[in-house]
């Protein structure tokens, strides 16, 4: 099972490229950044993760443009966010930099996609808050299309392309693998059997009783193989990730600490016995 790695950078924090190296060096199996653009002060949103919210939500650095950083220092480290806020990019925009990054990592990149809790975030992007879902597979139709190998046009209710030339393109044919994030049910699960590859859930847990739902959506949608299974901001312990190796999990993603270097590297130390 691939251990894989992930945290809040901001500018506070140690820098991505040293945390790359240092992971890598370390044989960590991943580097994943999360993203918020901004965080409205005039917040109304009650946030899952409990208030006040943790002050790195509002100092987080770009994910693609850390990840590049990543990139550009690393030869196997694999990379990916989690999650990106996909609702509030220009889909087009946002194929272009997807691409270029898997294609600067040799194809080492993951595209983990949320739907978002942040209303006040979203809204001044222009996202009206119950049409998102609907929103989000559209513009990863446009992600697909911009990344197919020949011309490829898509016309969405709420996102569309002409055919288009469109380079670099991925390095996996059809594009990087897609995960999407999200609490366990029918609607998450039906489209990730849709448009995803696989599921990223937030700690993992319950995932014994949700599994067989997400494979019989998956089953039901014609999808060959497994949905692809990667839980995420887990904090470690010998028996949770036991119980992850038996659920047939072939990769966790550990929460590091939001932090600057000293704190984060003596973290990554502590982590490596589960390696």
């Amino acid at each position: 099972m691939r251990i894989s790695t992930t945290t809040f950078l901001t500018d506070e924090t140690i820098r991505p490229a040293r945390l790359a190296r240092e992971l890598e060096a370390r044989g960590f199996g991943g580097l994943y950044l999360p993203e918020h653009t901004h965080i409205p002060v005039s917040r109304r949103t009650p946030a899952p993760m409990g208030e006040p919210l943790p002050r790195p939500y509002g100092r987080t650095i770009d994910p693609f443009v850390g990840l590049a950083a990543a990139a550009t220092v690393t030869e196997e480290l694999a990379l990916g966010t989690s999650i990106a806020l996909v609702a509030q990019h220009d889909p087009i925009v946002l194929a272009k930099q997807a691409a270029t990054l898997d294609w600067m990592s040799q194809g080492r990149f993951t595209l983990g996609v949320g739907y978002g809790w942040n209303v006040e975030e979203a809204a001044d992007h222009g996202v009206e808050w119950r049409t998102r879902r609907a929103l989000v597979r559209d513009r990863i139709a446009v992600l697909r299309a911009l990344w197919a190998p020949e011309p490829t046009a898509y016309e969405g209710e709420f996102a569309s392309v002409s055919a288009s030339h469109a380079h670099p393109k991925p390095v996996r044919p059809g594009g990087p693998r897609v995960l999407l994030g999200g609490a366990a049910g029918p609607t998450l699960f039906a489209h990730i059997a849709e448009y995803a590859d696989g599921w990223l859930p937030v700690g993992g847990a319950g995932l014994s009783q949700t599994l067989p739902a997400l494979h019989r959506a998956w089953e039901a949608a014609g999808r060959k193989g497994a949905p692809v299974l990667v839980p995420s901001f887990v904090v470690p312990s010998p028996g949770k990730l036991d119980h992850y190796r038996g659920l047939g999990v072939e990769e966790v993603v550990l929460q590091l600490p939001s932090g600057p270097q000293d704190e984060v590297l003596r973290a990554l130390d502590e982590y490596a016995r589960y390696l």
